[in-house]
């Protein structure tokens, strides 16, 4: 039997994403979002979904682009910090001794230490409540050349990592590989 929970915001996976953006006077900005994902597939495109009340919510709205970066495992004490603190009165690239990358397709930063970089334009917008839903369209994806194997970019080289939104309020890595999407079923037809 299932217990209810109620109404929250929980789902898994939960991605560590590190949206790049210029505030008004050319200031490189980071923070860590974990509402967003993939929203669609033609054309290539990710939402994010930030609040307001945020530092980079109004950079977002003036320079209408962004860029995701995605930090690796060895990372996940700065991607905490870049969380934490708020641009409005941290220069977060000082903090953490990581280097902002000036995009060269959209009008955003990205950090130069994490393997995939995500270049984004946004293209709608949504108010929903307390957030403010961006989706961008991907214009480039950059990757580290030690984390590209023969078809793009490999998981196990990347080493992302994931926040559980539940009570523990952590941060995972990825466990094994359990079989090869749109194959593994297939036996079940």
């Amino acid at each position: 039997m299932k217990k209810s929970l109620g109404a929250k915001t929980l789902l898994y996976p939960t991605p560590v994403l590190i949206v790049g953006t210029y505030d008004k006077t050319g200031k490189p900005n980071v923070m860590t979002v974990a509402w967003g994902g993939i929203c669609c597939s033609v054309p290539p495109c990710v939402s994010i979904s930030v609040r307001e009340a945020t530092y980079t919510y109004s950079s977002l709205m003036e320079q209408k682009a962004f860029t995701i970066s995605i930090p690796s495992e060895e990372y996940v004490k700065q991607a905490d910090f870049i969380g934490i603190a708020s641009g409005k009165d941290t220069d977060k690239f000082v903090a953490t001794g990581l280097t902002p990358v000036k995009s060269d397709v959209v009008n955003a930063p990205y950090v130069g230490e994490f393997p995939l970089v995500l270049e984004c334009k946004v293209i709608h917008t949504h108010k929903i409540g307390l957030h403010t839903q961006f989706i961008g369209e991907i214009l480039d994806i950059k990757a580290d050349e030690a984390v590209v194997g023969q078809r793009g970019p490999e998981i196990e080289k990347i080493k992302p990592f994931l926040w559980a939104p539940d009570s523990s309020q952590g941060y995972y890595g990825f466990g094994q590989h359990l079989g090869k999407a749109f194959s593994i079923g297939k036996d079940l037809k």
